[in-house]
């Protein structure tokens, strides 16, 4: 049913700024402006919509690819995931197909149609240098109060590929990752949280860069704020963290070693 991440949403204050903020954070140009801005990488389109007035996080909603969206929709609700069909979708002028909410455990999550084989090309980089552009997204990051009902969905409703499960009381975290096209989609439970029913949350994005020195020189020379760069959990990764210029959204920077 599902092929692949299509798209990541943020809610923000100022489309315009976080637009410009984007811009230097990846390296690359958007394509339109303020709330109809985009960016679009090798593996997923980033988009912009304005907060609502009582706020929300800024991490706002996940859009995936699928091959038809009524076979989709007829199988979400076999699966027991009602939705609504967006015919002026939320994603753009193609229709979307909007899962409800308390189905998802709050995280905003919809579908629109595109083939495996028609990916949109990057947007342009604004570096010459080779590989101080972000490429794409490495994983899109949720916290859970409970796993084994993440697992259920991600994996059993929505079928994506559960690659790995594993607590890790070094790091005080249990971290499931489901596989979706080439970037992987992680969900992070706080092992000292215990089991809890409340809401699921949109958190954190991890961006991929093919040189990660040369991408670390040249957000410092853009005045982003971040961190040394360190190895990375995953073998032969090096990873930085960005704090500033990501509209409030955890950011990590990952590279090859």
């Amino acid at each position: 049913m599902i092929h692949a991440l299509d798209h990541v949403a943020l809610a923000v204050s100022s489309p315009d700024a976080a637009v410009l903020a984007y811009a230097a954070l990846l390296g690359r140009g958007a394509t339109g402006e303020g709330a109809g801005a985009h960016f679009q990488l090798a593996n997923v389109r980033l988009e912009f919509s304005p907060a609502p007035p009582s706020g929300s996080d800024p991490l706002a909603a996940l859009g995936f690819a699928t091959q038809d969206l009524a076979k989709a929709r007829n199988l979400l609700e076999r699966r027991g995931l009602p939705s609504r069909m967006d015919d002026a979708g939320a994603a753009g002028p193609a229709p979307s197909l909007h899962i409800a909410p308390e189905a998802t455990f709050q995280v905003p999550i919809r579908l629109v149609e595109r083939h495996a084989h028609a990916p949109a090309p990057p947007s342009s980089p604004l570096v010459a240098e080779a590989g101080a552009a972000v490429t794409g997204l490495d994983h899109v990051v949720l916290r859970s109060p409970d796993p084994e009902r993440a697992i259920a969905l991600y994996a059993g409703r929505l079928g994506l590929s559960l690659r790995l499960d594993r607590s890790e009381p070094a790091w005080g975290m249990r971290l499931v990752f489901f596989r979706c096209g080439d970037l992987v989609v992680e969900v992070a439970h706080g092992l000292a949280d215990g089991i809890g029913d409340g809401p699921d949350r949109l958190w954190g994005l991890s961006w991929r860069v093919a040189d990660i020195a040369r991408a670390h020189a040249r957000l410092e020379g853009a005045g982003v704020e971040v961190s040394a760069i360190r190895s990375g959990r995953r073998p032969n990764t090096r990873v930085f963290t960005v704090k500033s210029h990501s509209a409030g959204v955890p950011t990590l920077m990952l590279g090859p070693a």
